[in-house]
């Protein structure tokens, strides 16, 4: 009882240690005093007694993953994933930071999470049933002392465009009038594909919070299915407790969810949630089946594990893809999105115009991500540390490989002007292009992250690092004397030139040293065709130059086995919406040999 007590008050006591490889997520990093905190998790670990736990920032977390005092608010989070829910009630507004810990301890499951705490707001907004299946309405009760007659509920995807820091920034999905001070509202979710959404209430046709947003899930509907009948999972050790989650990637009907093994070795097991565990017990690669069963049928996959005796990861498949809007664009995007993670068997992912998506997609896959606004990185190894964002052109991101460690940068540079519009289409000569890219911005932030990057650069002989993105321009290993792009020669493209001159070897060019034979072009597989802008509408209906500007450069002690652009089946310009593959570039894998 005592002991019982003591939890009540300063939260769980520590026990054991594990590795940072999930994920935390709130629904809202603004969160007013009285309403609750809403998050997501997701662990490889589940255990029983982990754990989050909310403290004062800064304040007394455990921040070297170690006891220091007591948490304000905490509740345990036992599955593989899922939500949680803390309330705020006695807290004053100010900075706090929400900690994912393991088994009753200290040690961390996931990076921290910073949120702020504001003043009461002067509503409350509830949603009858926050899981919905899709076409079904979603039901909201409101009050508030501030009543208009122009207050309103908004839906938007989450985490997407809703008015997060109370301005505009992308119109709602779906809205309602609610003029009353208090009352109920509908919003339709017809034609919304599964995932997160969440519900605003706001002040008279504007976008100032009358209370704390509500997220909410829209569900599929017909029978489960994964979006691919066969993939791997993260490697696994010779006599190590494994684990890995399949449980998210579930598409459609998932009402009543559960899973179960149908078939693979011994000492695998698979849990009701889609935890994939055990301790293997030989080396080499085996399969295990997965069947999913909901109220609406069935759905089987067939999953490998790479069983390692020595190295974990002695091959490490780095992908950079530019997610055209967060796979907006395009129909189903979200499950074409994670068929091609799972088809290509990347290991750590740089995201361009993310959108949110990292979280998404890092949730469903049972992976690592660290995001901030159209970049990021997702990894199905742990990461563990990031680094600070460089006004929102790029991330970084340590990521453990077992015996090694890699640094994963992800960059997206400005994307006007472009230089081949201005070569084929406007004729400038080099200087005016060298000076183009100047004024676009891209050569001052290439120069900026690699200078940021000094420091991982001096230490790559220990820690390799990668360097990838959507660099929005060619590379001067392309534009050559010999390989003439619209009749030019060579062109010392900056974005391409400055990694080079900090010893970064593009990955792509090592692989295909012949730019004439092997183009790699990544813009792009669904634009052939030039549409206009960018003060070139006279050459709508030419040909789109098609070039590569999608890059992974490295160094340290990593051998390129193979770089390949790639996407999927055939794209169309002229009804993009219905493409299977879900971007407009191509993305760029690179398999490396991990010295």
């Amino acid at each position: 009882m005592v002991l019982a007590m003591l939890a009540v008050l300063i939260g769980p006591v520590p026990e054991a240690r594990a590795a940072a490889d999930g994920s935390l997520a709130v629904s809202s990093a603004t969160v007013a005093v009285g309403s609750d905190v809403r998050f997501q998790y997701a662990t490889p670990r589940p255990q029983a007694k982990n754990w989050v736990g909310l403290y004062a920032d800064p304040g007394n977390g455990p921040v070297g993953e170690a006891y220091v005092g007591p948490s304000l608010k905490w509740v345990y989070t036992p599955d593989g994933s899922g939500s949680g829910v803390l309330a705020t009630g006695g807290l004053t507004p100010g900075n706090y930071v929400l900690y994912y810990l393991y088994n009753d301890g200290y040690t961390w499951l996931a990076q921290p999470v910073k949120l702020k705490l504001t003043a009461a707001l002067p509503g409350t907004l509830t949603v009858a049933d926050p899981t919905v299946a899709a076409g079904s309405p979603v039901q909201v009760s409101y009050t508030t002392t501030s009543a208009n007659a122009k207050n309103w509920v908004g839906l938007y995807r989450n985490p997407g465009d809703g008015p997060v820091n109370q301005v505009y920034v992308g119109p709602s999905l779906a809205w309602a009038y609610t003029p009353n001070a208090s009352g109920s509202a509908t919003l339709p979710t017809t034609g919304l594909t599964p995932g997160d959404y969440i519900v605003y209430y706001l002040y008279n046709d504007g976008y100032t919070w009358l209370a704390q947003p509500f997220p909410i899930r829209v569900t599929g509907t017909g029978a489960p299915r994964f979006p691919s009948s066969a993939f791997a999972l993260r490697n696994a050790k010779v006599g190590v407790a494994y684990t890995a989650a399949v449980g998210g990637l579930v598409q459609g009907g998932t009402a009543g969810l559960t899973l179960t093994k149908t078939s693979g070795p011994a000492w695998a097991s698979v849990s009701v949630s889609g935890v994939v565990s055990g301790t293997p017990t030989a080396a080499g690669t085996v399969t295990i089946g997965v069947r999913a069963t909901s109220s609406t049928g069935t759905a089987d996959a067939t999953v490998t594990v790479r069983v390692q005796s020595g190295v974990l990861v002695p091959q490490l498949r780095a992908l950079s893809w530019n997610l055209w809007h967060g796979g907006s664009s395009v129909t189903g995007g979200f499950e074409k999105e994670l068929k091609f993670l799972l088809d290509s068997d990347a290991d750590v992912v740089g995201l361009q115009e993310n959108d949110g998506a990292a979280q998404r997609l890092a949730g469903a896959l049972g992976w690592s991500f660290h995001q901030d606004g159209s970049v990021a990185v997702v990894s199905r190894y742990p990461i563990t540390a990031t680094g600070t964002a460089i006004a929102g052109r790029a991330v970084a991101a340590r990521i453990d490989l077992g015996a090694r460690s890699v640094r994963l940068w992800s960059a997206h540079l400005g994307y006007t002007p472009y230089g081949p519009y201005d070569a084929c289409f406007g004729r400038m000569g080099v200087q005016q292009l060298l000076n183009q890219e100047a004024a676009a911005g891209r050569t001052g932030q290439i120069n900026t992250i690699v200078s940021a990057m000094g420091p991982d650069l001096a230490a790559a002989s220990s820690t390799p690092v990668l360097l990838v993105g959507d660099f929005n321009a060619p590379s001067h290993l392309d534009w050559t004397a010999s390989n003439s792009r619209c009749g030019y020669g060579a062109v010392p493209w900056p974005t391409s030139t400055a990694p080079a001159n900090a010893g970064l070897t593009d990955s792509y060019r090592q692989a295909h040293p012949n730019p004439a034979a092997f183009p790699g072009t990544t813009w792009s597989p669904v634009f052939k065709t030039f549409t206009g802008g960018y003060g070139y509408d006279s050459h709508a209906g030419e040909a789109e130059p098609q070039d590569r500007i999608d890059f992974i450069h490295y160094k340290g002690p990593l051998t390129v086995v193979s770089s390949d652009a790639l996407w999927v089946g055939a794209p169309s310009q002229s009804n993009p919406s219905a493409n299977a593959w879900p971007s407009d570039h191509a993305a760029v894998l690179t398999v490396f040999q991990v010295g």
